[in-house]
């Protein structure tokens, strides 16, 4: 087995240390940093999405095999920005405001990470304000809705109203999600994205992109 296989499986085990001791000895062997990321990182978190989709794996597994992914990328990350490797896009994400719930929405931007996205998180309890405002300063690509309560899921239509009225709506796709949220609710408030869980929030945003 090569290094990048051996680092592929540590990251579906969630092995952070080794994940990270693997990183620095595929650069050491001089291989590419856009080569470790895509057939290593982001191919091992293609295969958790795929494990989650099949069942067999759950939120606890995904949640250490990002981690030990993300552990890996921190020690990517300088070699990618000095070979001049752009993400392959940007996502701001957030839970709205009222609502503290941080666990789903932690784990769709460790799987947006794994994709190859640049990712800003603005934490729980955002304001369509704060959006508006990190979408004029970071010019994403998609923005990323979270909500656990059904209390809470309005103020998803509040940001999508907000965006309008700043003129940002038709420069950014909004991609919604959390328990009580569903695939009509999405189509109700005007959202471009719905995703039911963070395996595929990954895969809905990198399609985003393509089409």
């Amino acid at each position: 087995m090569s290094i990048l296989d051996d680092l592929r499986k540590s990251v579906i085990d969630g092995e952070l240390n080794v994940t990270q001791n693997q990183v620095h000895q595929a650069l050491a062997e001089n291989i590419p940093p856009e080569k470790i990321l895509t057939d290593g990182l982001i191919a091992a978190m293609s295969e958790v999405g795929r494990l989650f989709e099949n069942g067999e794996f759950y939120v606890p597994e995904m949640l250490i095999s990002a981690r030990a992914m993300k552990g890996g990328l921190a020690i990517l990350r300088p070699q990618l920005a000095a070979a001049n490797i752009k993400a392959i896009g940007k996502v701001v994400i957030g839970t709205v405001q009222g609502d503290l719930h941080d666990i789903g929405k932690n784990l769709v931007g460790m799987m947006l990470e794994g994709t190859g996205f640049e990712v800003i998180d603005l934490g729980v309890d955002v304001s369509p304000e704060k959006y508006v405002a990190a979408v004029k300063e970071n010019l994403p690509d998609l923005i990323g809705l979270s909500a656990l309560l059904t209390t809470t899921m309005p103020r998803m239509k509040d940001i999508i109203l907000a965006l309008q009225a700043a003129g940002l709506r038709d420069r950014v796709k909004v991609m919604i999600g959390g328990a009580p949220v569903t695939e009509q609710y999405a189509k109700n408030i005007g959202a471009d994205i719905y995703a039911p869980d963070a395996a595929s929030a990954a895969q809905r945003a990198r399609q985003s992109l393509q089409g």
